[in-house]
């Protein structure tokens, strides 16, 4: 960053840390100590779809390896507002799991020049009294967010905060409240 773009008040870019995502298990473990959510086994990476057959067939890459055998059950779902969701679905208590397809994912499409299509990447979770959270992952910051939908396109500012404080030690958490933008209709919520 040079002279002039420190005087333009413009700042360099952070790059993503995908490693950043393996502090999901723990971050869950604290959560379900301390606010009984639990994982419900559901995680998805958000992307806006490229044009052209290179992004087709990382795209296929992609849902091949992580479904074969007998792997988590993955799908790809589009949103209203032009993003697509790979969702990987885990048993509940393989959060570990979820989260290195979760990685896989982000890797394969940043390694093959796509990693400017990436938006997100979410973990649900849920708790006794059927109350949805998600952990997001900003691609772009490096950081996460928690997410607490309600009905009627509300959220639990309250909870989120909570949330924020509680993992602090567990995750780099985004502390723009601006950037926590709200994941309507994300799949697991």
């Amino acid at each position: 960053m040079g002279f002039l773009d420190t005087l333009l008040g413009r700042t360099k870019p952070v790059k993503p840390d995908l490693d950043q995502l393996f502090g999901l298990p723990s971050a869950a473990l604290t959560l379900q100590a301390a606010t009984h959510f639990r994982p419900t086994g559901l995680g998805s990476v958000c992307f806006k779809r490229a044009e052209g057959r290179a992004f087709d067939d990382v795209e296929s890459d992609i849902t091949t390896l992580l479904a074969a055998g007998n792997g988590p059950k993955v799908e790809a779902r589009d949103d209203s507002y032009g993003y697509t969701w790979l969702v990987s679905h885990h048993e509940p208590d393989d959060t570990a799991g979820l989260v290195t397809d979760l990685h896989a994912v982000n890797s394969s499409l940043q390694d093959t020049g796509f990693g400017p299509q990436l938006l997100c990447s979410l973990v649900s979770f849920t708790d006794d009294r059927d109350r949805r959270l998600a952990l997001v992952y900003l691609y772009k910051r490096g950081t996460f967010y928690p997410f607490a939908p309600q009905s009627g396109e509300q959220r639990d500012g309250a909870l989120e905060l909570q949330i924020k404080a509680l993992l602090g030690n567990d995750l780099r958490l985004e502390q723009d409240l601006s950037r926590w933008f709200p994941v309507w209709g994300a799949p697991g919520l």
